[in-house]
């Protein structure tokens, strides 16, 4: 099956007073009809990533890789007003907090149905239905009243719910989840990824699951990228994470406080710069998969 979307020798760069800063390192992967989990700790990289595919990076930011493809279309040689059509239509990405993505003074119904008539140049009948529709199967209970509502009148986990409708009407190939469940309790995370798993599964389309929390990845992904300081340290089956390789990825698993091994004291990451310049190590794959 051909990949939906090919990445290679990604980089994001930003000028300081001490120099030029590489936030992403070369990083190259490729994304099929698949859950791929994007992991590591803060500062690493992961949602800089996820904006750089859809050329988000403002100045004085840098962007630079030798492509970034999407089905076959090189996605840095198209136009400004061309990539301004692939984001959202083929393209989603679902922000971290829905309180600083949502317009606070649009009401809820309203926000998603501009998403859908932007790029399916729907009527306004036409995109109503569609956003009641939308927001049914998302398991929102009562889509008439939360059409009519404003974005401070909902829960967290409503607001995520909201924004994947948002993301998810207009149809795109690939959605981009930057920690979608972060500010959610268990119960409400676990309905959050399961609304998510059922359309991406549905629709065929591939997802990118940014994320610092491995035990979520490893239940929920199918592979998973390990970036370190930007740049890709390991690549790994999701079911098989816990036999990773790389010291990185090991470090990161023994800092996890477990039910079944309570310990005293958890492990806390020693780092190597020994890490900054080795290539990556790609880690346990399914049998004849090839690692990004």
């Amino acid at each position: 099956m051909s990949n939906l979307l090919e990445v290679q020798n990604l980089s994001v760069k930003f000028p300081t007073r001490n120099g030029i800063f590489e936030a992403v390192r070369n990083i190259s992967f490729s994304l099929g009809r698949e859950r791929l989990g994007i992991v590591g700790e803060s500062g690493s990289g992961k949602s800089l990533t996820g904006r750089a595919i859809l050329r988000l990076i403002k100045k004085p930011g840098i962007l630079e890789a030798d492509h970034i493809t999407l089905e076959g279309t090189n996605l840095l040689q198209i136009s400004k007003k061309a990539m301004r059509r692939v984001r959202g239509h083929k393209i989603s990405m679902i922000m971290q907090d829905p309180k600083f993505s949502l317009n606070p003074v649009m009401r809820i119904g309203d926000q998603i149905s501009e998403a859908y008539r932007l790029h399916a140049r729907a009527s306004k009948k036409d995109a109503r239905k569609k956003t009641l529709d939308m927001l049914e199967k998302v398991l929102i209970r009562d889509p008439e009243r939360v059409f009519r509502s404003y974005p401070h009148e909902m829960s967290g986990g409503m607001g995520q719910r909201i924004m994947i409708a948002m993301m998810l009407i207009p149809d795109p190939k690939i959605l981009i989840a930057d920690e979608p469940t972060s500010a959610l309790d268990v119960t409400v995370q676990k309905e959050v990824l399961e609304i998510m798993d059922d359309l991406v599964r549905e629709r065929g389309m591939g997802l990118i699951f940014i994320s610092h929390d491995l035990n979520v990845v490893s239940a929920f992904c199918d592979r998973v990228l390990i970036l370190y300081a930007g740049r890709i340290v390991e690549t790994c089956r999701a079911d098989r994470l816990h036999e990773a390789k790389h010291p990185y990825t090991i470090g990161l698993l023994n800092s996890i406080p477990r039910l079944e091994q309570p310990v005293e004291h958890l492990q806390v990451l020693q780092r190597d710069t020994a890490w900054n310049l080795e290539p990556s190590v790609s880690g346990v794959v399914a049998d004849g998969e090839t690692p990004s």
